[in-house]
């Protein structure tokens, strides 16, 4: 009876603990609002960059716009300007700028299953 009991406060804590991590769940609209200085360098909606060597982040995947941006703002990953962009930017910032360049129309295509 006990093991039963300890297996259930597990599966409740695991639970929870798979809850709070979606409670940092990006909003696309604030996203949008805050994206207005990506613009300079990823251009409008981040569809068109200024430059060839400047990533596109329409249409990117959201968790992968989310875990680019905390390595940026951790220095795991490195690059002068987005350190000093991210390092500004709080975990809900970055869930709301991930879901925002995410929705976004892109030129971004991936291979179809036969192509």
């Amino acid at each position: 009876m006990i093991r039963r009991h300890h297996s259930m406060l597990l599966a409740a804590l695991w639970l929870s603990a798979f809850s709070l991590s979606s409670m940092a769940a990006g909003n696309a609209d604030a996203g949008a609002e805050k994206a207005v200085t990506c613009q300079a360098c990823h251009g409008v909606a981040g569809a068109k960059s200024v430059t060839p060597d400047i990533p596109l982040l329409a249409g990117q995947h959201e968790d992968y716009l989310s875990h680019a941006l905390k390595a940026y703002r951790s220095g795991a990953r490195q690059q002068a300007v987005m350190a000093t962009f991210a390092q500004q930017l709080s975990d809900q910032d970055i869930a709301d700028l991930s879901a925002y360049f995410s929705a976004q129309d892109s030129a971004l295509r991936t291979a179809k299953s036969g192509d």
